[in-house]
């Protein structure tokens, strides 16, 4: 099966690197409860001017440093460089409110016939290419050979511009219906243009030796040309974020720059940044990760003094005092931080499991176990909660049981061989059909999906 995505950007210089503690084995998707909420309070209110339902659409937080952002089935995958080159909120927006544009345009399904038109035209220019070569080639007509073959090159050709023309209108029809999700929701569509002379900027010393008609996406010049008169006639072109939104974002980009880009980065930030609470939340973080947790503590307090009933603060103390050693410590910071926590983080929670694991007695194993359960059924594809649920389990003895939550940790890694492995381990440990032997038969005797071509 072909997947098909749809970029926002124009070109995207993946680099992917592992986020300690957020990232999901090696593929580069980051889980983070603040990030996650953030982005979708940005989203919400677009959902709701493109006629969307939320629940049926996930955000998905993409760690690389590229500037993009893509849309693939239900899902948007955005990288973490875009929220970090973003300095305002309305940036991201514009980006979000682009990508709803597609999904809301069923753009990907139009896109998936078009592809198959386009292999359609190249398959019979191919066909009759090859047998005008044949037919010369028995004829003694070299000509005629070299005739065939370049009726075969040029239909494929032909069909591959019509396909990047198409992509090319779509992404101006996701534009336009972005501008129109702003101006519905009253924000400002200054972000959108921002963007587009970032991306301006970014290609400015190859633009003169792209071909705008081999690209599938249209060069931001003319983007701007397209959007810039309907944007400043916006009545909402001047209106800028909350404060209270910009300093969340902010924090956010404290934290990305803090895991990934090290300490030096994150000091750089910190003295660049307008938000004196996000300067040391960056700095809290980077001396957690890369100096001492037990001098991050103070740090990470003092913030907490001055915003006692944020989730996400209480959550940070909690990782700094498990890589303290401090695990009954972590346990109640973490359980404040899902008390706080209004949306019901099922992260937070994984976290809280993991925190009792390591307590190791039997009571606060089995508090795990009931913690991490609820978690994953708010969130069935977290490999961390698996693994923590195994960890628990595995301490209590309950071995069929821990055989099953490492099968589920390993299936939803992408990891299907692994996966298999313990799935007919755990299925030893139940009896047949019960509901934890047809799980793991399922897991035992799924077949991953061919690759596209």
């Amino acid at each position: 099966m072909r997947k098909i995505a749809t970029s926002f950007a124009l070109v995207a210089f993946a680099i992917a690197t592992a986020m300690p503690a957020r990232a999901q084995s090696r593929p580069p998707i980051v889980r983070d409860a603040e990030i996650e909420e953030l982005l979708v309070d940005y989203a919400r209110p677009l959902y709701k001017a493109a006629g969307l339902r939320a629940d049926r659409t996930d955000i998905i937080l993409v760690n690389s440093s590229a500037f993009n952002a893509f849309v693939s089935g239900t899902k948007i995958f955005i990288h973490t460089g875009t929220i970090v080159r973003s300095e305002t909120p309305n940036e991201v927006i514009g980006v979000l409110a682009h990508e709803i544009g597609h999904l809301a345009g069923g753009h990907q399904d139009r896109l998936r016939q078009q592809l198959d038109r386009a292999q359609t035209i190249a398959t019979v220019s191919a066909i009759l290419g090859a047998t005008a070569a044949v037919a010369a080639g028995s004829a003694g007509n070299s000509a005629g050979v070299s005739a065939g073959g370049g009726l075969a090159m040029g239909g494929a050709e032909a069909a591959r511009r019509g396909l990047l023309t198409y992509q090319r209108s779509e992404e101006l029809t996701a534009d336009r219906a972005a501008i129109g999700y702003l101006e519905k929701t009253g924000q400002s569509p200054k972000g959108m243009l921002v963007t587009f002379e970032r991306l301006q900027r970014d290609l400015s010393l190859v633009s003169d030796r792209i071909n705008p008609y081999k690209v599938s996406h249209p060069l931001p010049r003319e983007r701007i040309s397209a959007l810039q008169d309907t944007a400043r006639k916006s009545r909402f072109f001047n209106k800028t974020d909350p404060a209270a939104l910009q300093e969340r974002h902010e924090m956010a980009r404290a934290k990305i720059i803090a895991y990934v880009s090290g300490p030096g980065a994150a000091e750089s930030f910190a003295q660049s940044t307008k938000s004196k609470k996000a300067a040391q939340y960056a700095r809290a973080i980077a001396k957690f990760l890369y100096g001492s947790p037990r001098e991050a503590l103070p740090m990470i307090d003092k913030l907490i003094a001055g915003d006692p009933s944020n989730p996400y603060l209480h959550e940070m103390k909690g990782e700094i005092q498990l890589k303290a050693g401090d695990a009954r410590a972590a346990a109640d910071a973490f359980s404040k931080a899902a008390r706080l926590d209004k949306q019901g983080s099922s992260l937070i929670q994984s976290e809280l499991g993991h925190a009792l694991v390591l307590q190791g007695d039997p009571q606060s194993l089995r508090r795990a176990v009931g913690e991490l359960e609820v978690a994953l059924s708010l969130d069935p594809v977290n490999p961390q909660g698996y693994r923590y649920l195994a960890m628990a389990y595995g301490r209590l003895g309950e071995v069929g049981e821990a055989d099953l939550a490492t099968a589920e940790q390993h299936f939803h890694s992408g990891l299907y061989k692994e996966a298999a492995v313990f799935a007919a381990r755990a299925k030893r440990r139940f009896p047949p059909r019960s509901p934890q032997w047809l799980r793991a038969d399922d897991i035992q005797r799924f077949k991953p999906p061919k690759r596209g071509r």
